[in-house]
Formats: C-alpha cells, sequence, structure tokens
C-alpha cells in the first residue's frame, strides 16, 4: 500500500513538472495529432472540442506573453481526465480492425 502511494505522489510530482496544467492544458491537450487522434478529435461532442480548442488558444496566448495562469486556475492531477481515450481507442481499433482484414 505504501509503495502505490508513493507512485501516485511521483505521478502527481511529474504532472506539475511538465507544466502543461499550468498554461490550463489537459494531458490529452498535448496528445501528438498522428492520423488516430485526427480522427478521434473529429468523434468528439462538439462541447467537447469547443473547450479543448479554448484551452490551446488561452495556452498559445499565455505562451507568447510569457505568463502562466495564477495558481488556482491550474488543472489539477485529480481534475484532468482522459477526454479523448475512448474515443481514440476505438480509432485504433478500428485502425487495426482494418489493417488485419486488408493482410487477409
Amino acid at each position: 500500500a505504501g509503495g502505490g502511494r508513493m507512485i501516485d505522489r511521483l505521478r502527481k510530482w511529474y504532472y506539475n513538472a511538465a507544466g502543461f496544467n499550468k498554461l490550463g492544458l489537459m494531458r490529452d491537450d498535448t496528445l501528438h495529432e498522428d492520423d488516430d487522434v485526427k480522427e478521434a478529435l473529429k468523434r468528439l461532442p462538439e462541447h467537447l472540442y469547443n473547450e479543448r480548442v479554448f484551452r490551446i488558444k488561452r495556452a498559445l496566448d499565455l505562451s507568447l506573453k510569457h505568463q502562466i495562469l495564477p495558481k488556482d486556475q491550474w488543472v489539477k492531477y485529480e481534475e484532468d481526465h482522459h477526454y479523448l481515450e475512448p474515443y481514440l481507442k476505438e480509432v485504433v481499433r478500428e485502425r487495426r480492425e482494418r489493417e488485419a482484414w486488408n493482410k487477409k
């Protein structure tokens, strides 16, 4: 049990050290946009897509100004969720299925 808490503290430390949360970004906002991610983004509900675009535009603006958000507006580790993950898993599964089918 103690090892699990240590790993969780290490994850939180790394999350904060990465810095994207200080710009108001979530983990899924920072994914490299390969073909799978681009397809998953197309499948996002409009409100999730709009929220993502807002976060990215705000982060770009802050970055250009060499600023970060006030600490009370940072995305917290516990509040960050993988909003894109279910869509990305589906896209990857479909792509692998298609690839397997094409090999036959």
